[in-house]
């Protein structure tokens, strides 16, 4: 009541000012900028429209009212979405980065269907500009966001590791880096620490708001996250171990465990807890424990066995933290006893210290940073260097892997104590030994996701390391996978690869590569590759057999590809590397590439292929530059945002357009007009450009000639110039003669350039009825000069290079033949295209020209055949049609009979197919010479 006393004018100018807002506060939002700027932009597009009625006497309707106060509220809801993600952590934002982007979808089509609401109960107030808000609700409505490959590639394996319960410290290192880097959070502890402080909170309000499903979801993400080394101050974990240390020392040294407290016992599993909750009735239990018991039906005190008329749980907060400390200290005491047994000399207290080690590992790893803190660390590596015993060294090799893993400044810690002077030796010795030493070499080689290259380096000056890994490539098959893995990472100089040629290792290598598991083929021949950079090892390599059969297995399938794309991309970042590597190279790159588009993606996305590639535009060498090219056309089919923000710096586009004027490469041609169309649109400054490049043309003269791929291509490239909201780029368009080329295609190209054409021809037309020159008439017949044809669907002077009609243009019965070839795509775009003579101011001359060229009855066969968004959009056009009585007095009855036939008969059925035909059935009952309706119940 109270919104109907408030003139309507009032409530217009506050629904501009929330418009303005919100499309303002949703330009700053950090994660999902796309989504949210493409809202913004979208938002910012509706303000002229309301401007325009508050210049002009909008209708104080109901229908008006209604239509503003819907799109009031959606508009208002868009302002809390971006309010809800405004001043969210960073890291709760990327976790959450999947569900953000439906919510700014669906909130973007409510605003788009009540922008169409609005628009219908203010029809003729916005006449001038029907066309504009008609696009713009479209568009709104359709519109579909996806998150960027990039973060849900991050949430997706954050995922998976949950659901694989991985908890250990590699995996989260890898996370939380990968997480940081993608939000632009520095991988510094200070940083780290306010990020998964904000991420607490989140669960907490989650807790809050009795969300148990997302508060389950999120602690696991903080538990995995925390366990990070970014994540723990070292000097803060150095001041606390020490802390714990000083209490243990008025225990006797004697002593290695501290029982747990009564209290610490959780009253049903009899275990000690990890997360005690109170119960109403002040008994502790542990979380997981008590809710399994509600879940059976069991809602009693498991201590009274009294019926609990309250199951909320509260943390025991204060209980946890006593139980913690009680575990730390234990820690502590299992530390201070494995370093006497370690300093005893005594091989078997050695043994127990180290299986003590294991096991404190085991139960946490804070206790990786705690042992290394205590000084075990140096005691081993000494121990291992000195001791005699078989069943030690292998023990102390095998703790040192569980305590470098995944565990950066434990593996600084062993390379400093000359840890590669003890460790290699364990090389030579029996396959058990050699087998723990090269697995802890691997782990040791490895940075997160990458290989540490100084560690290779200082590797690889071990010369009696390569001598003993050919060794033992040819021993025992179990050793051989870990061996290989290591000589694939270690930075190998030519001496060091000629010693591994003349001492035997490619004969081995190829019988792996012939008959070994896929995996072990994959490594070997990484590691041929690897050698095959020494001349000498070229010739061995050859002489063992036909280089083809390499990349399958023995039943013919192909080997995996990705890591071979990996080290193909990385090699292009070489400084080192010269042009007789980095060619080849480059060739078998594309050629991978162009055989599967999953290998497109693993190289955009594992192998960041962009940043490697976009320099090699400017590599003096044209070959290079070419490849670059064709690589770049694949991989912006997956990422284009870093090629636009490359082409724009100075000197950079004009190089691009080089590549489409060179005659002399088709291939390279092809491949830089289907790169300017994977670009995205929106870029106006790149199209600008290109315009000032005479880019326009050389796309333009793509199209005369060449393979029909590279026209499709040219053709794609061409819609960043048909906008019809910059006329003038049109008219450029038209002016290097495109439209003939266009409608040739519509003659004889393929489905592709056919839609294609189609398309751009329907662009074009969208400017025809502002660009018609109106004839002028006078009132004397005696005055009278002869005048030039009256275009009978605009209504004015028509020409191809002034008004872009598509009549002029003999290009509307080929349009209408794409009908009748009853393709989907091209008949989509050819229902596109004929709806642009039917815009209004020009609709009931269109509806004639449409029926003149035998339109109508194809659009209308649609409804029989068509799939549900052709069949969408074939209505969408017949609603514009049966706006004229005499269209629906020549197709009424075929298309009442097909419409009814559409539905089953019930047009209320909500969806909104029937609700496009209850709107084309309502035209033709408000023409039907009967005053019955069809359908019962339809009209009241």
């Amino acid at each position: 009541m109270a919104m109907e006393l408030i003139p309507i004018g009032t409530i217009l100018a506050v629904v501009t000012n929330q418009v303005i807002k919100t499309a303002q506060a949703a330009k700053d939002i950090v994660i999902e900028k796309e989504s949210f700027k493409v809202l913004s932009k979208h938002l910012f597009d509706i303000e002229p429209v309301l401007k325009e009625l508050q210049l002009r006497q909008l209708n104080d309707s109901q229908a008006a009212r209604l239509a503003l106060e819907a799109l009031d509220a959606d508009v208002k809801k868009a302002n809390n979405l971006v309010e809800k993600y405004k001043n969210r952590g960073r890291f709760y934002l990327l976790v959450k980065c999947r569900h953000i982007v439906n919510e700014v979808q669906e909130v973007t089509r409510d605003i788009g269907r009540s922008l169409a609401a609005f628009s219908i109960a203010n029809t003729e107030i916005l006449s001038g500009i029907s066309d504009q808000v008609n696009r713009l609700q479209s568009e709104m409505q359709k519109v579909e966001f996806e998150t960027s490959h990039s973060q849900l590639q991050i949430v997706d394996r954050l995922n998976q590791g949950l659901r694989d319960q991985k908890r250990d410290q590699c995996f989260a290192n890898d996370m939380l880096e990968e997480i940081a880097r993608a939000v632009g959070v520095p991988v510094e502890p200070s940083e780290i620490s306010k990020e998964l402080a904000s991420f607490r909170r989140e669960i907490e309000e989650a807790g809050n708001r009795k969300e148990r499903a997302e508060v389950f979801f999120l602690e696991q993400v903080i538990e995995l996250l925390s366990q990070a080394d970014a994540a723990r101050d070292y000097e803060e974990m150095k001041k606390h171990y020490f802390q714990r240390a000083q209490v243990i020392e008025r225990y006797d040294t004697q002593k290695e465990y501290i029982p747990p407290l009564k209290p610490f016992i959780c009253r049903i599993s009899g275990e000690v807890m990890d997360d005690p909750v109170s119960l109403c009735t002040g008994t502790t239990c542990e979380r997981a424990a008590i809710e399994a018991r509600f879940d059976c039906g069991m809602k009693t005190d498991p201590e009274t066995g009294d019926v609990l008329e309250d199951t909320s749980l509260r943390s025991n907060l204060p209980l946890r933290q006593s139980i913690d400390e009680w575990r730390e200290l234990n820690y502590c005491l299992k530390i201070r006893a494995s370093q006497a047994k370690l300093s005893s000399g005594v091989d078997l207290k050695v043994v127990v210290a180290l299986n003590q080690m294991q096991e404190l590992i085991r139960e946490n790893s804070i206790n990786k940073d705690w042992i290394s803190i205590g000084g075990l660390t140096d005691s081993i590596i000494s121990i291992l260097g000195s001791s005699r015993n078989r069943e030690v060294k292998k023990k102390i090799l095998i703790t040192l892997k569980d305590m470098v893993e995944g565990h950066a400044r434990n593996k600084e810690k062993v390379i400093e104590q000359q840890g590669f002077d003890y460790i290699v030796p364990c090389l030579g010795r029996d396959p058990t030994i050699s087998m723990a030493a090269v697995e802890l070499l691997y782990e040791l080689l490895q940075d997160r996701s990458k290989w540490n290259v100084c560690f290779c380096r200082q590797l690889s000056l071990q010369s009696s390391a390569i001598l003993f890994l050919v060794t033992l490539l040819k021993g025992p098959e179990s050793s051989r996978m870990s061996l290989l893995r290591a000589l694939v990472i270690m930075d190998l100089y030519d001496s060091n690869l000629k010693v591994l040629g003349e001492e035997g290792i490619i004969p081995p290598l190829l019988s792996m590569v012939a008959s070994g598991n896929i995996e072990l083929k994959e490594l070997s021949l990484s590691v041929l590759v690897k050698l095959s950079g020494c001349r000498a090892n070229k010739e061995l390599i050859a002489a063992g057999g036909d280089g083809v059969k390499y990349f399958v297995d023995e039943d013919g399938a192909q080997l995996e590809l990705e890591p071979i794309i990996t080290q193909l991309l990385a090699l292009q970042q070489s400084t080192n590397s010269s042009n007789n590597f980095r060619k080849p190279a480059l060739h078998a790159l594309l050629g991978i590439c162009r055989s599967e588009a999953r290998l497109v993606k693993a190289a955009v996305l594992t192998a960041n292929g962009v940043s490697l590639v976009l320099p090699l535009l400017d590599d003096p060498d044209s070959e290079v530059r070419e490849i670059a090219v064709s690589l770049l056309f694949l991989f912006s089919q997956q990422e284009s945002q870093g090629v636009v923000d490359y082409l724009l710096k100075p000197k950079r586009l004009e190089g691009l357009v080089g590549f489409l004027e060179n005659d002399c490469n088709i291939d390279v041609k092809m491949a830089a007009a289907g790169l300017l169309a994977n670009l995205p649109k929106s870029e106006v400054s790149l199209t600008t450009k290109l315009i000032e490049l005479d880019g326009l043309p050389a796309i333009i003269n793509l199209l005369r000639s060449g393979r029909m791929e590279a026209r499709e291509q040219a053709l794609s490239a061409l819609f960043r110039f048909t906008d019809p909201a910059n006329v003038e780029s049109q008219r450029m368009v038209v002016k290097h003669g495109a439209y003939p080329l266009l409608v040739n295609f519509l003659k004889a190209g393929s489905v592709i350039a056919k839609a294609r054409a189609a398309a751009l021809i329907g662009y074009l037309s969208m400017s025809s009825p502002k660009l018609t020159v109106v004839s002028e008439r006078t009132s004397c017949w005696c005055f009278r000069t002869s005048r030039l044809p009256v275009c009978p669907a605009h209504g004015g002077i028509c020409t191809v290079t002034t008004s872009f009609c598509l009549l002029e243009a003999n290009s509307l019965p080929y349009i209408v033949s794409l009908l009748h070839d009853k393709v989907e795509a091209t008949a989509y775009e050819a229902i596109q295209t004929l709806s642009t003579l039917v815009q209004d101011g020009c609709l009931q001359r269109g509806a004639v020209v449409l029926h003149e060229a035998k339109a109508i009855e194809p659009v209308l066969d649609i409804l029989t055949w068509g799939t549900d968004s052709l069949k969408e959009a074939a209505l969408g056009l017949l609603e514009k049609v049966f706006g004229s009585k005499e269209m629906v007095e020549n197709y009424g009855t075929k298309a009442r009979y097909l419409l009814v036939g559409l539905t089953g008969g019930n047009v209320h059925d909500g969806g909104h197919l029937g609700r496009k035909v209850a709107k084309v059935l309502s035209l033709l009952e408000r023409y039907s010479k009967s005053s019955t309706s069809i359908i019962p119940g339809l009209f009241g």
